[in-house]
């Protein structure tokens, strides 16, 4: 890997089980474990600090379930980005007119991955709830603050809101 990435990817997990901290969610029996090992993706937002691992956890989810992995950031896209995701999707699953499985269509899920979800505004949060109700993609939002606050209330309702911890002294020792 070049030098010039920065450390934070240099060192990002590439499993589950190489996660360093949050295990009240990835311990063995807890809630994103079991979600993991279910083989079921669902809708969720990760909220925490900066560095407890939203991102990576995305990115492991989409792994785990081998799905097509688009990241969108709240910070820098819109509208238009939502619906290249929503387009994306409808090809990996086959949905579009001269999309099939030769054309490498053919069921395969998506998850599309929010960054500072709780940057996008009531309307853009709201373009992505008829996809998520149709099972289309799974979401996942990562947002440094309350998602009660700041993510409206219908796709909060879709979604189950996981609370990331900072890494203690022993985790980052690890």
């Amino acid at each position: 890997m070049s030098p010039n990435v920065p450390l934070a990817e240099r060192l990002r997990p590439h499993t589950l089980a190489e996660v360093v901290g949050q295990q009240h969610l990835l311990g063995e029996g807890m809630a994103l474990r079991i979600a993991f090992e279910s083989g079921q993706p669902h809708s969720c937002i990760l909220w925490g600090p900066p560095g407890t691992g939203k991102t990576t956890i995305a990115r492991l989810m989409a792994q785990a379930f081998d799905a097509q992995f688009i990241t969108i950031s709240a910070v820098l896209g819109g509208i238009k980005d939502i619906r290249d995701a929503v387009e994306r999707a409808q090809v990996a699953q086959g949905d579009l007119l001269g999309s099939s499985l030769g054309e490498g269509g053919g069921a395969r899920r998506t998850i599309v991955f929010v960054d500072e979800v709780h940057r996008f505004n009531k309307s853009q949060q709201d373009a992505f709830l008829p996809h998520v109700e149709s099972g289309l993609f799974t979401f996942i939002g990562a947002t440094t603050e309350n998602p009660s606050f700041e993510v409206n209330s219908a796709l909060l309702s879709r979604a189950t809101v996981y609370v990331l911890q900072p890494l203690s002294s022993e985790d980052l020792k690890q």
